[in-house]
């Protein structure tokens, strides 16, 4: 896939690709190793600015989770854009989908879709992936959600 038609499709959904954050510590935001790449955990900043901060189903709506998602995402496109190239992708693998909530709250599976929605619809099949949804109860600047990757490379 070129990096074209991804950029043409993200548009096409109103997003644009945000400048690819730096890690926050000692360790690096993609790692190769032969033809699988791992994103490190991505959470919802554009261009340094925090979004999505809060716990969903308390101060933040499921809609809000959906949203950091697309964010989280975003970055995850970002990372594969300027550390790899999207030529270089067969396809994503799973994503490590995180979040905290309230004590009763429980629509982890429609906030992650913000995530999966906006991969099918940028790569195609090749956005298709597994994944796994885990709630903790603390995210680093107490963001709402973080999302991790690994995807295949040709």
């Amino acid at each position: 896939m070129t990096t074209e038609t991804v950029i043409k499709r993200l548009n096409q959904l109103g997003f644009a690709l945000p400048s690819a954050s730096i890690p926050g510590g000692n360790y690096v935001s993609v790692n190769v190793r032969g033809k699988v790449a791992y994103i490190s955990i991505q959470f919802p900043i554009i261009n340094g600015e925090y979004f999505y901060q809060g716990r969903l189903g308390e101060t933040l709506s499921a809609e809000d989770g959906y949203k950091a998602m697309q964010l989280c995402g975003l970055n995850v496109l970002s990372q594969i854009q300027h550390k790899l190239g999207f030529h270089k992708v067969l396809g994503l693998n799973h994503i490590d989908a995180y979040f905290q909530s309230g004590d009763n709250w429980d629509s982890a599976p429609e906030v992650v879709n913000g995530a999966s929605d906006l991969f099918v619809n940028a790569l195609g099949d090749a956005g298709l992936h597994s994944r796994s949804i885990l709630g903790v109860q603390h995210l680093s600047r107490n963001f709402s959600v973080g999302l991790s990757a690994s995807l295949t490379l040709i």
